[in-house]
């Protein structure tokens, strides 16, 4: 089939997201908070149409399910270490989301050598875990690239970054903790 031929786009589009990566991260570092929102967007740009891709014209592969939520996780890290680094966020925020990330990780390892398959399924609080990462990382973004945005933006995206990861983190740990005590039954 002659749409067969191009199914590999998708994955060619996570893996220059991927690339993306460093110069996101040296832009930030470098306080090149306009290049770093231009990267983030052609990112963002990429990640829709990927997904759109492999959606509409069910080019899914197994590779694309790993690489691609990868490669936005890595991308969220980044901004957030990044910005650790130059002192616009507390270490401690650093730490919880990354210390989440690497949580639901071991504990989905865990179960599924331990228990049983596990399929990793992000869940509605997982989900709004990462929009709003996503947000308050874009918004601190756009404050420090002297465009508008509030300066509470700063304050209050620490705030709800370091609640929306402890519920998100608590329910994973509670939701699997239920599943696997169920399954040892």
């Amino acid at each position: 089939m002659m749409t067969q031929r191009w199914r590999w786009i998708p994955n060619a589009l996570t893996f220059l997201r991927i690339v993306m990566i460093a110069p996101f991260a040296a832009a930030l570092m470098a306080k090149e908070y306009r290049l770093a929102l231009v990267i983030f967007f052609i990112a963002a740009a990429t990640d829709a149409f990927d997904g759109f891709l492999a959606r509409h014209f069910d080019w899914r592969t197994r590779l694309g399910a790993i690489a691609d939520p990868l490669a936005d996780k890595a991308l969220l890290i980044t901004a957030y270490l990044m910005l650790t680094l130059t002192g616009v966020l507390p270490p401690w925020l650093f730490w919880l989301v990354l210390g989440r990330d690497i949580l639901i990780v071991c504990g989905g390892l865990a179960f599924h050598y331990g228990i049983g398959r596990f399929e990793l399924q992000p869940s509605i609080p997982g989900k709004i875990n990462t929009l709003i990462q996503i947000v308050v990382a874009l918004a601190i973004i756009v404050l420090l690239a002297g465009l508008p945005m509030q300066p509470w933006a700063i304050d209050a995206g620490i705030i709800l970054v370091a609640a929306s990861a402890l519920f998100s983190g608590g329910h994973y740990i509670a939701v699997w903790s239920l599943r696997a005590w169920r399954v040892k039954r």
